[in-house]
């Protein structure tokens, strides 16, 4: 299914499905985990319709900041299995203007979810690039890495949610 334009990340997370879906899709929750240590999201807006804002602003202790960034465009929900969104579009399917760094190439993020059993959570992430030349800015970026690292960041965070229930 995927193309040669597109990256993939598949994990199983060693944490319940629905505490993976929580820490997610919450705001509060996602800023905690989102960006790879020791950058961290300073700013998160995401309003779970289609349609609705996917908005993160990431600073680092380098001095990097993506500024408050272009906001993008949640593309589809299903509760607890799927969620799309994409950077080509801001709130309410409106064209975005490229930016800088990772915004300088639009993106389309399909992160999907599933009970892998035993209290797991089989995880994919496929980033869509419209051609190869972004496709491979992104792989130069770090998109294996960064995201690897950060599902894992996920994983640890979705399990605290659990203790803290």
């Amino acid at each position: 299914m995927t193309q040669d334009t597109d990256l993939v990340l598949e994990r199983t997370l060693d944490a319940p499905l629905a505490l993976v879906w929580k820490a997610y899709t919450d705001p509060e929750h996602l800023k905690q985990w989102f960006a790879p240590k020791p950058y961290e999201i300073s700013e998160c807006e995401l309003d779970l319709r289609p349609g609705g804002i996917f908005r993160i602003r990431m600073v680092g202790p380098d001095g990097f900041d993506t500024g408050h960034g272009n906001p993008g465009c949640v593309l589809e929900v299903a509760e607890g299995r799927k969620l799309v969104w994409t950077s080509a579009l801001g709130p309410g399917y409106r064209p975005n203007e490229a930016g800088e760094g990772c915004e300088s190439f639009p993106m389309t993020a399909i992160v999907t979810f599933a009970d892998a059993g035993n209290g797991k959570t089989a995880y994919k992430a496929i980033a869509l690039h419209r051609n190869m030349a972004d496709k491979e800015t992104h792989e130069k970026m770090g998109f294996h890495e960064g995201w690897g690292t950060v599902a894992g960041q996920l994983e640890e965070y979705a399990k605290t949610l659990g203790v803290n229930a």
